[in-house]
């Protein structure tokens, strides 16, 4: 009996030394969990040292010295070496808002903003409909008048960059006849001025076919009297041998019911009729 209950006694004592022994590496697991956690638990907590300004509170406490140096952990497992000036510019780069750009047309006469015109539609001119001027600045040409004005040729019309917009109307005149092509006359003076290169060389040019012209009208006018003087020529010819013509007659005819006679020229087939005593 006295040898069971030692047994008991020493089995006991051993238990009671192990089960402290378990407390106490799961106390101490614990608190090694616990240390984790709270570490993990601020650097969740603590901000990158560049998303916000110099006076952030957040950022104090993370900046360590390495052989004289300050640097900053990123948390991403690299140091950053920290640059106040750099910094600054990054912050002023953000925080500067972007400039504002418009995307209405301006006007080029008043030079204001506007939605939308009728020239801006029709002949692609930035001009609104306040500063319309339908009647001077802004009028319309015919195509023809155009080509004859401004010695346009159609590929300076339609094939020329950029061609020429243009209205279609009918011919006020005679609405049987074809439509007419209207252009907008400060755009067919822009496009005659890239065409010819001056307003100078534009005169000249009209001036030298004006010439032509002339010259021609002048050429066809003495071919004209030329003509006449020859047919003139001719018609005096023609008399003057018809007056030296000399009537060979044939046989004379006698009529009883007017009594006369007659005979005819064998050359000229003149008929002379007459009587006799």
């Amino acid at each position: 009996m006295s040898t069971e209950i030692i047994n008991n006694k020493s089995n006991s004592i051993i238990n009671e030394d192990v089960s402290s022994q378990m407390k106490e590496e799961l106390n101490e697991r614990a608190e090694r969990n616990r240390q984790k956690a709270l570490l993990l638990k601020n650097s969740k907590l603590v901000a990158h040292p560049y998303a916000k300004g110099e006076n952030d509170e957040s950022s104090k406490g993370r900046a360590i010295k390495v052989q004289g140096k300050r640097v900053v952990d990123s948390g991403g497992g690299f140091l950053i070496e920290e640059n106040d000036e750099l910094e600054q510019q990054m912050v002023k780069i953000v925080t500067e808002p972007a400039p504002f750009i418009s995307l209405l047309p301006r006007c080029n006469d008043c030079n204001k903003e506007f939605k939308d015109s009728y020239l801006l539609q029709t002949f692609d001119l930035e001009v609104c409909d306040a500063c319309r001027d339908s009647k001077d600045k802004h009028s319309l040409i015919t195509k023809s008048e155009a080509k004859q004005e401004y010695l346009l040729r159609d590929y300076d019309f339609d094939k020329r960059e950029p061609a020429l917009k243009y209205i279609v109307r009918k011919n006020p005149h005679n609405p049987r006849w074809g439509e007419m092509k209207l252009y907008l006359h400060l755009q067919i003076e822009q496009r005659a001025l890239e065409v010819w290169g001056s307003e100078e060389k534009l005169l000249e040019e009209k001036e030298k076919r004006d010439l032509k012209r002339e010259e021609t009208k002048i050429k066809h006018f003495n071919k004209k009297i030329k003509r006449l003087r020859m047919q003139v020529r001719s018609s005096l010819y023609n008399k003057t041998t018809k007056a030296v013509h000399v009537h060979e007659f044939g046989e004379e005819t006698y009529n009883e019911t007017d009594d006369t006679y007659s005979h005819t020229c064998l050359s000229c087939g003149y008929d002379e009729t007459y009587e006799k005593m």
